[in-house]
């Protein structure tokens, strides 16, 4: 399926799906699902995989404007949940099954079990930081927390990059080798 598109802040979600065929159909609904649990709606509510039931949603978790999580199932008791993110090549390639669970460390080089797919990397108390696993292989080589992410640039488990967001467009402003 092809990577979702803007997601605005409180005012609407553009998205655009493939349909199978190599074309792509666009769309815009308002945010009608909190998936992150803060309060605020943050993803809507779609039929993604075909079984005739509003229960997956596409999401932006990180607030940079774009939809990088899908997750199918999201209300299904009897069926778990799938995760999916976004590659960075525009498609929803990156399976983060196994519940969302990742194994990760952190920033002082301690490894964790399975957790996630959000979780406390930050060490303040609070369950908000984001784990990404980009690759499938079950270790989370991103992490976004709060205006900064942290990247494991060659997959060895240790973060090599800091990325922080300073004035809060979603993009990166400033880079630090770790």
């Amino acid at each position: 399926m092809e990577r979702a598109g803007r997601v605005g802040r409180l005012t609407g979600v553009d998205y655009c799906l493939g349909d199978g065929d190599g074309s792509a159909t666009m769309w815009s609904a308002p945010p009608d699902v909190d998936l992150d649990g803060d309060g605020g709606p943050d993803a809507v509510a779609l039929d993604l995989d075909g079984d005739t039931r509003l229960d997956d949603v596409l999401a932006d978790l990180d607030g940079d404007g774009l939809a990088e999580h899908a997750v199918l199932d999201a209300d299904d008791d009897d069926v778990p949940e799938r995760f999916f993110t976004d590659d960075g090549s525009g498609t929803w390639s990156v399976s983060v099954d196994r519940g969302g669970q990742v194994r990760w460390f952190g920033l002082d080089g301690a490894e964790h079990g399975a957790g996630g797919p959000v979780v406390d990397f930050d060490g303040d108390g609070q369950t908000d930081d984001r784990l990404i696993d980009s690759d499938g292989d079950g270790l989370a080589d991103r992490v976004m927390s709060k205006g900064l992410a942290y990247v494991d640039t060659d997959g060895d488990g240790r973060w090599d990059v800091k990325l922080a967001d300073t004035d809060g467009d979603g993009t990166a402003d400033a880079a630090t080798r770790l």
